[in-house]
């Protein structure tokens, strides 16, 4: 696909948002649009005859729900898959779910339609993000021992993450034990997403995860997951970590930022902190993690193999910055293991 164009398929109910979909997206040079379906039944068909790379997908729709759809489809014909889903409850309910069905990218879908002109930089972005993306087979991960030991509050474990991110994020940390440093976590996702993205992975952890709040005391055995749309900065008060959220200018065409969080931790003696680069297009974290090492980090970077699109740990690597490159099968333990060594020279 390096010299051809991404062939897009827009499947939504409403004419007015199909026509403004294909004008945004058309505007790019390396997308073409080859068709648009007013249902599931119309876009199965479109999928089979027309071949597209990626299909942007509504939840909301007739004759078959956007779920049940996507469900069937990645069980009987694969394809790359960004989700439009209204600002609702429900609907950041049903992106999750689309996410865990196999979906690759959500984004919020305005319910007044001539809004979505100013989101197409991020569709596009997001769309390309897909059209890179690896199928990959599932695998188990393994099971770390739980630790008995507190750990000190200098400690953190930093993870960064995008396209892809929400399910290595949960394959990571559903494994890791109730005792483990504090967690601060960036994962690129619409900001009506991120609290029922933290509220799902609380419900599957060990560890207690949620949306981060500005004034959060970092602490042993909790996740803090940076809000969709503010970036997450982190300060030492006296005898812990304190989370700042901010607006402020996108970086890397995100906010969060995990540039932003690497680099405000790298402002501290960083011989405590593990930091974590996950799945994702683009160069997002090389930079902060480039400034943690100075810092005296230690630096994990996802493998190839596993990612679903291998952009923001590649940077990292190229850029010579990663202790250690693993496969998420090996990085809960990897995570614990360095945390518990840390945690004895700090002792000393």
């Amino acid at each position: 696909m390096e010299n051809a164009k991404i062939r897009v398929l827009i499947v939504d109910d409403s004419a007015v948002v199909r026509k403004m979909l294909a004008e945004i997206i058309g505007r790019d040079s390396q997308i073409e649009v080859v068709g648009t379906a007013v249902d599931p039944y119309m876009a199965r068909d479109q999928i089979l005859a027309l071949k597209p790379d990626v299909v942007t997908l509504d939840l909301e729709m007739p004759r078959m729900d956007g779920i049940t759809f996507l469900k069937i489809l990645m069980q009987h014909h694969p394809v790359r898959i960004v989700v439009m889903s209204s600002l609702t409850a429900n609907g950041s309910v049903k992106a999750l779910e689309a996410l865990t069905a196999g979906a690759l990218e959500v984004m919020s879908k305005p319910e007044n339609p001539a809004a979505l002109t100013v989101m197409g930089d991020q569709l596009i972005l997001k769309i390309k993000a897909a059209a890179m993306a690896q199928a990959k087979p599932t695998r188990g991960v393994t099971q770390v021992a739980p630790v008995r030991s507190l750990y000190n509050p200098q400690q953190l474990i930093l993870m960064g993450a995008s396209t892809g991110g929400t399910d290595a994020l949960q394959k990571v940390l559903k494994h890791l034990p109730q005792q483990i440093p504090g967690i601060c976590i960036v994962q690129h996702i619409p900001a009506f997403f991120s609290k029922a993205f933290a509220d799902r992975l609380n419900s599957l952890c060990k560890i207690e995860v949620r949306e981060a709040v500005d004034g959060d005391h970092v602490k042993p055995g909790l996740a803090l997951l940076a809000p969709g749309g503010r970036h997450m900065t982190l300060r030492w008060q006296l005898t812990h970590y304190v989370v700042t959220l901010k607006d402020g200018p996108v970086v890397w065409h995100q906010r969060p930022s995990v540039d932003v969080l690497f680099s405000s931790a790298a402002n501290y003696n960083a011989s405590g902190m593990i930091s974590v680069l996950l799945t994702g297009m683009g160069r997002d974290g090389a930079v902060g993690m480039a400034r943690l090492k100075e810092a005296g980090a230690t630096n994990f970077a996802q493998s190839e193999e596993d990612c679903v699109v291998y952009g923001m740990p590649r940077s990292a690597i190229e850029m010579g910055v990663v202790d250690e490159v693993l496969t998420l099968d090996a990085m809960p333990d990897a995570i614990l293991s360095r945390a518990n060594v840390i945690r004895r020279n700090l002792q000393h």
